[in-house]
């Protein structure tokens, strides 16, 4: 239980690392920013996927790649609501 617990969080720290290098805000989120937002970018790309009749579930590539998608989908929205411009200048 508690190694699934260690690496749901290393899972969600990589997811939101990649992330927010790919939309460029590395620097300013952190270690503990990269976790919340790679757990929470991978429900919302479970989600997604869901939607689209795909299924994604346990440790692989493919989870890897719909969590990193969720994760970015959470970094633009959130760029919207905070700098009120949109994010649509730094992707």
């Amino acid at each position: 239980m508690v190694w699934n617990i260690i690496v749901w969080v290393l899972f969600g720290a990589l997811a939101g690392w990649i992330a927010s290098i790919i939309v460029g805000n590395s620097r300013r989120q952190g270690a503990v920013g990269n976790v919340v937002v790679g757990i929470v970018g991978a429900v919302i790309g479970g989600w997604i996927v869901r939607l689209f009749g795909g299924n994604s579930n346990g440790f692989s590539l493919g989870s890897l790649l719909v969590a990193i998608l969720g994760a970015v989908i959470l970094l633009y929205l959130v760029s919207i609501f905070t700098s009120g411009r949109g994010a649509s200048h730094r992707i």
